[in-house]
């Protein structure tokens, strides 16, 4: 057999193994679906829905990060989802589980200057690609609770499609080593992440981008709220591409800011964290990445300690920055004050304090806006 023969024998017969296991696996997952017949994202779908790879075998990757709700938690919990709930169906962490809509695009993490970084995943950037993100919670004692890659081995070699699929696309040795096997794992997951089932760019803005979709008045006033120097400033942290309206925006710089939210009191009561215990971030002390706004309309509750549960209150909070007194200083789902920042060091006041007061209907514009940013797939979903 000639050596372009062997590569196209190799090519289809990785084809053929990861597709058979596809085939007799699919019934798990069919409400997702993407546009790849790549066998290495074929088996990073099969592992993102796998319950049996958590230690207890009750949780997946889809079940944090549901795609038939923008992969976000939606699973009935008396915390509405600030945070989810292990594997063991007791732990509780205390951060919300972020939307993996777009979170492809995200950049590696990098340094844009001295001490400013971009990029990375987790609230913190605590992972610096893609790869990394996808093994973090497997190991992790409060999500999916596996002790070790060695479990991890023993749970995939429970089934001869995973064996057989694992061989043909890394190599028998995928087996021996710790390191290769959580790399595979993770280039699998991390394939499946880069389909267009999870970056559509379908929504009715990409889709007036193309000249397919006419914004309502409202819409096209929030779009010119959002993207104003000095007026709402929400471009300064959430717009990545240079000029306004590009096509492919993801509306996220992707750095990390510290703005002033208080703590989850109900949160940090039910994971036993205690009174003295900061959240601090992880690289920059109280400062958390700005999160994409795709999908934002339909993924609550918002911020990193899921504190907020309507965007209108998003909304409100910021307001408060740029005005004094009366009902702007109140928390509308609390009724109560907003809070004292956890951390109170590094909060960027300049960009806090950098617009003007919005009304009623400078917010209902940028909602409007905010509500164009849904993808197709979740327009269902918008209250």
């Amino acid at each position: 057999m000639s050596l372009t023969a062997l590569t196209i024998f190799k090519k289809y017969h990785q084809l053929i193994v990861v597709l058979v296991f596809f085939i007799n696996t699919a019934s798990a997952q069919t409400s997702a679906t993407h546009d790849s017949a790549d066998p290495l994202v074929v088996l990073g779908q099969q592992l993102f829905f796998d319950t049996d790879l958590s230690f207890n075998r009750t949780q997946s990757c889809a079940s944090c990060h549901d795609p038939a709700r923008a992969f976000t938690d939606t699973r009935v919990n008396p915390f509405n989802a600030a945070a989810s709930i292990g594997a063991d169906g007791a732990s509780l962490g205390d951060r919300q589980a972020p939307s993996l809509s777009y979170a492809a695009q995200t950049p590696d993490l990098h340094e844009v200057e001295e001490g400013v970084f971009a990029g990375g995943y987790f609230w913190d950037g605590r992972a610096s690609s893609l790869e990394q993100q996808a093994t973090s919670p497997l190991y992790s004692p409060v999500e999916m609770a596996l002790p070790d890659a060695s479990v991890l081995k023993e749970r995939l070699f429970e089934k001869d499609a995973y064996k057989n699929a694992f061989s043909a696309l890394f190599g028998n040795n995928v087996w021996n080593e710790a390191d290769a096997l959580n790399n595979a794992f993770s280039s699998a997951v991390a394939a499946f992440q880069r389909t267009s089932l999870f970056s559509p760019f379908d929504s009715r803005y990409d889709r007036y981008l193309r000249g397919e979709y006419k914004p309502t008045l409202r819409e096209t006033i929030g779009m010119g709220l959002f993207f104003s120097q000095g007026f709402a400033n929400c471009s300064h942290c959430h717009q990545l591409n240079t000029l306004p309206n590009s096509p492919g925006e993801t509306f996220s710089n992707y750095q990390y800011e510290n703005i002033g939210l208080s703590v989850n009191g109900a949160l940090r009561e039910a994971n036993g964290k205690g009174a003295d215990y900061i959240d601090g971030g992880f690289m920059q002390q109280g400062r958390f990445k700005v999160p994409t706004l795709r999908n934002v309309a339909v993924t609550a509750p918002y911020m990193h300690n899921g504190i907020f549960n309507e965007l209108r209150t998003v909304l409100l909070f910021y307001n408060k920055f740029n005005t004094t007194g009366g009902t702007s200083q109140i928390n509308p789902e609390t009724q109560q004050p907003w809070g004292e920042p956890e951390v109170d060091a590094q909060r960027n006041m300049e960009k806090l304090n950098g617009g003007i007061p919005l009304s009623r209907l400078h917010m209902e514009a940028l909602e409007a806006f905010m509500r164009m940013l849904t993808d197709q797939q979740y327009e269902h979903l918008l209250p």
